[in-house]
């Protein structure tokens, strides 16, 4: 964690979601991220990981699987306007975030008893 820098530029809040930093490991992921920021963990310039905070601001992390040969696994395209296939699904207890993440929009899945 302590090797990874931010440029200042990337703290400037962003329209659109976007891979700011590529790590070679999980544990290089820094603890705060800006805004819209998602990090690339890319062992030997193979993609495994994609993490970034939840868009839905309540301060839990996401790591998505980006190795096709584990399941379930995401598949990603864009780094200036990120696009994940298929869509997030979150849970926790209560709490649920689903959302689609286009072209480095944020599109909330109507969940029943949701108003996003």
């Amino acid at each position: 964690m302590a090797g990874v820098r931010i440029p200042w530029r990337e703290w400037v809040p962003g329209r659109c979601w976007r891979i700011i930093v590529t790590v070679d490991a999980a544990d290089e992921i820094p603890e705060k991220l800006p805004r819209n920021a998602a990090v690339l963990v890319a062992a030997n310039e193979v993609p495994k990981w994609l993490a970034f905070d939840c868009p839905c601001r309540t301060g839990h992390r996401v790591m998505l699987n980006l190795d096709h040969s584990r399941y379930p696994h995401w598949r990603l395209t864009g780094s200036k306007k990120l696009t994940i296939t298929p869509s997030v699904d979150w849970s926790s207890g209560s709490r649920s975030c689903h959302y689609f993440i286009r072209s480095g929009r944020i599109i909330w899945a109507r969940v029943k008893g949701n108003k996003r």
